[in-house]
C-alpha cells in the first residue's frame, strides 16, 4: 500500500510535535485510510493552532477562480487564514505566532493547478521569516513518468501568473515536494525545508494503481480520469467550448449547443488518438458555460492510461473545433480572482505568448509545431538532481 508524507510523520516520536504549528491543507488531504490529515495530527498529539487554504477553499467547495474568506474550521474549530482572496502569500502578522509550518495538498500534477503555488509562496514566507517548513509529500496522481512530461515550457517574463509562475512543463510529473527542493535552490529561496516522502510509490504509479481512493481534490477533479484529462481539457477555459463545469463529468468531456457531437466525435477517432476515443453524448450544465442548455458534446473514453499525452490531446481537440465551427468558435476571456479582467488566458495556461496564432495555422503545420512545443527537452536534466523517488 501507499503510504503519503502525513502517514510517515504519524509514525514518528517528533521533537516539534509540541511546538506552534500552521498547517496549510484542506480537506482533499487525507491519510492511506481516508482520515482528515488535520484530524489525525491534532488526534496524535500535534499543536495546529492554524490553518492556511489555498483555491477551493478549505473544504475544497469554492468555485473555481472565486475569492475564499477567512473563518473558523468546523471540523477542529480552529482559525483558517486564505490564501486565495485579497493575497496569496501570508504576512509577517499571519506567521508571527508559528514556530513551524506543515504543507499537505494534494496535487494532480499540472502547472496551471495552483495549489503548486500557493506552496511557492509559502515558501518564500518562510525563508523571508525564518520558519522552518515541512512538506508533507504525496505522489504524482498522473504519475512520476518523465517520459509523458508534455510543455510548453513557461515564458517567465511574458506568462507569468498565479496559474503559472515559473519555468516548468504544463505536466511535470514530479511530486509537490520534489518541486519544493527544485524551486527553493534554482530560484535562490533558502528556506529552512524538509520533505517527509512517501513510502511504497515508484514513478511508473498511477492513482488508480495505488489502491486507494480517489478524493476529489477541487469541485471540477472528482475522479482520476478528470485529472488525467485535465492538463489539455482545462485549456478549453479559454474559448466557448464547455469543459463541463457544472455537471459530474467535468474535464471528461467538452462541448456546446452548436456542435453536432456525432459529427466531432467521428471526426476525432478517425485522428486515430490510440490512448482515447470520443464518445457522442448530450448534457446539461447547472453553471458556467451555457447554465441550462442543451450541449452537444463528446466524452473523452481513455483507453490507455500508461501513455495518454492529455496537452497533445487538447490542443488538438481546439484545432478541429475551430476548424469545423469557425461561424461559432471564440476565443474568450476567463476572469478570475488572480486575473480579474481575464485577459489573455490562452496565454497564461500555455506559457506562451500570442498562442492563439498556432491555432490559425494549417493543419499539418499546426501538428508539427504542436508537437514540438509540448517536448520540453531540458525538464529531465534540470529536474534530475531534485527526484526523491526512482
Amino acid at each position: 500500500m501507499i503510504f503519503f508524507g502525513i502517514d510517515i510523520l504519524l509514525r514518528q516520536d517528533t521533537l516539534w510535535k509540541k511546538q506552534r504549528i500552521g498547517f496549510v491543507t484542506n480537506h482533499a488531504a487525507t491519510t492511506n485510510k481516508m482520515v482528515s490529515s488535520r484530524i489525525a495530527l491534532l488526534e496524535a498529539g500535534f499543536n495546529i493552532v492554524k490553518l492556511f487554504s489555498p483555491e477551493h477553499g478549505l473544504n475544497v467547495q469554492g468555485a473555481d477562480g472565486i475569492k475564499m474568506s477567512d473563518g473558523i474550521d468546523v471540523l477542529t474549530k480552529l482559525p483558517f487564514t486564505s490564501l486565495y482572496n485579497n493575497k496569496l502569500a501570508p504576512t509577517e502578522d499571519d506567521l508571527k505566532d508559528i514556530d513551524i509550518v506543515l504543507f499537505d495538498i494534494p496535487d494532480i500534477g499540472c502547472r496551471f493547478y495552483t495549489y503548486l503555488w500557493t506552496m511557492t509562496f509559502m515558501l518564500e514566507a518562510c525563508s523571508k521569516q525564518n520558519k522552518k517548513i515541512i512538506i508533507l509529500d504525496r505522489p504524482n496522481p498522473i504519475s512520476g513518468k518523465l517520459s509523458l512530461v508534455e510543455g510548453p515550457m513557461l515564458d517567465e517574463i511574458n506568462c507569468s501568473s498565479f496559474i503559472g509562475r515559473w519555468n516548468i512543463p504544463i505536466r511535470h510529473s514530479c511530486t509537490l515536494g520534489e518541486l519544493a527542493l527544485y524551486f527553493n535552490e534554482t530560484k535562490n529561496i533558502n528556506a529552512d525545508i524538509e520533505i517527509i516522502k512517501c513510502e511504497n510509490w515508484n514513478r511508473d504509479y498511477f492513482q488508480k494503481d495505488w489502491e486507494i481512493e480517489f478524493v476529489p481534490t477541487s469541485p471540477a477533479i472528482r475522479n482520476f480520469d478528470a485529472a488525467l484529462l485535465y492538463p489539455g481539457l482545462c485549456l478549453l477555459e479559454a474559448t466557448n467550448i464547455s469543459e463541463g463545469r457544472g455537471t459530474v463529468l467535468s474535464f471528461q468531456i467538452a462541448g456546446a449547443p452548436w456542435m453536432d457531437a456525432k459529427e466531432v466525435a467521428t471526426i476525432f477517432n478517425e485522428l486515430e488518438i490510440d490512448d482515447v476515443k470520443a464518445e457522442a453524448i448530450n448534457f446539461t450544465a447547472t453553471h458556467n458555460k451555457y447554465p441550462n442548455e442543451k450541449c452537444n458534446s463528446i466524452k473523452f473514453n481513455l483507453l490507455h492510461v500508461s501513455s495518454y499525452q492529455s496537452v497533445f490531446t487538447g490542443l488538438l481537440f481546439i484545432k478541429l473545433i475551430k476548424n469545423l465551427y469557425p461561424q461559432h468558435f471564440e476565443w474568450r476571456p476567463y476572469p478570475t480572482n488572480v486575473n480579474p479582467t481575464g485577459k489573455n488566458h490562452l496565454d497564461k495556461l500555455m506559457g506562451i505568448a500570442d498562442s492563439e496564432k498556432i491555432f490559425e495555422l494549417p493543419f499539418n503545420q499546426f501538428l508539427q509545431t504542436i508537437q514540438q512545443i509540448i517536448k520540453p527537452n531540458n525538464w529531465q536534466k534540470e529536474i534530475q538532481p531534485y527526484l526523491l523517488y526512482n
